[in-house]
């Protein structure tokens, strides 16, 4: 049997330099060895539904990048647009904040670790209740088990208002971290022991307040109002905290949609062109770990992703010109 002529680490480059194009096809275009000795792009077809990058292979390369005590763990999702798509596979419905309504895509869970201005994924789910029958609760408790497994003792944990059920509550609290998220206007909460009633029907002072929320025990919450009159209510389980510290870590939370605008922006996590839910996966696993690489980049140099590609780009140009492969002949 012949040896492989591309791995793992040929597409995380190509993921890494390319632009628009993100197809097996520009692939094997752009490999160093390009032609009739380099890879074909059934190369990396071939590749994708051999390799197995999955979370576990993201774990052996961030774990280096992190600190497993402090820091912020933050979860949250996004949806990988497939707007068009009708045979391929892990493709369903799903909410995008994006489009504002719901949209054909694959649902990507993500366990983010920051310190307030870096971005580590740590773990990752795709959520495909049809195929393997688990929730987003599931996955939810899988990655904050895993996580704490491999031995974060992180300064909090916070997730979107979605994923704040009493029993992703009590397993947080089980863990012994400190947890901050939203809570729904409906949520009852006890604030005197008069009894239960809508957090949105309590007087809330600027400090916040300590409350009993219905089935979990004792919490603190603030009501945050925003410009335009929308209001927010946060929660935790930490009963000293702060306005001013529920503000720092509300703006670690945001970290993760500056995550998932790069990985979609920069590593074409949503643009694989493939029907099978395994190359879906893999392309999906090796754009997370591509995605690594830049951010590792700007955290060491302060050069933004955008500058990353760009400066790639004009060194492979630079080398080109450095040895062309063709010369002009003069005509006369």
């Amino acid at each position: 049997m012949n040896p492989p002529k591309c791995d793992e680490l040929d597409y995380i480059h190509f993921i890494i330099a390319t632009q628009k194009v993100y197809s097996n096809t520009e692939a094997a275009k752009c490999h160093p060895q390009a032609g009739n000795n380099g890879p074909a792009h059934d190369a990396y077809t071939r590749l994708l539904h051999r390799c197995q990058s999955d979370e576990g292979a993201l774990w052996q390369e961030v774990k280096e990048c992190i600190s497993l005590k402090g820091g912020v763990l933050v979860v949250d999702d996004t949806t990988l647009d497939k707007l068009y798509a009708r045979e391929m596979e892990l493709v369903t419905r799903h909410w995008s904040g994006k489009h504002k309504r719901v949209v054909m895509g694959i649902n990507l869970m993500t366990l983010l670790w920051t310190r307030g201005d870096d971005h580590w994924p740590c773990d990752f789910r795709i959520y495909n209740k049809p195929t393997d029958g688990l929730s987003k609760n599931d996955h939810f408790a899988a990655m904050l088990k895993t996580a704490a497994e491999r031995g974060f003792e992180p300064d909090l944990l916070t997730f979107d208002s979605w994923y704040a059920s009493l029993g992703n509550l009590k397993l947080v609290r089980s863990l012994n971290w400190h947890w901050l998220t939203q809570l729904k206007s409906n949520r009852l909460v006890d604030p005197d022991s008069s009894g239960n009633r809508p957090i949105s029907d309590i007087l809330i002072p600027r400090h916040g307040a300590v409350v009993h929320l219905k089935g979990y025990g004792f919490i603190r919450v603030f009501k945050i109002v925003a410009l335009n009159g929308d209001i927010e209510y946060w929660a935790t389980n930490h009963l000293t905290m702060t306005i001013w510290q529920c503000a720092d870590y509300a703006d670690c939370c945001w970290q993760i949609e500056e995550y998932h605008r790069g990985l979609k922006q920069f590593c074409g996590v949503e643009r694989a062109q493939h029907r099978s839910g395994k190359a879906q996966r893999n392309h999906i696993g090796l754009a997370i770990r591509a995605f690594l690489r830049l951010e590792s980049h700007r955290v060491r140099t302060g050069v933004s992703w955008f500058e990353a590609k760009t400066s790639i780009i004009r060194g492979a140009i630079r080398a080109y010109l450095d040895q062309p492969r063709y010369v002009l002949e003069s005509t006369a």
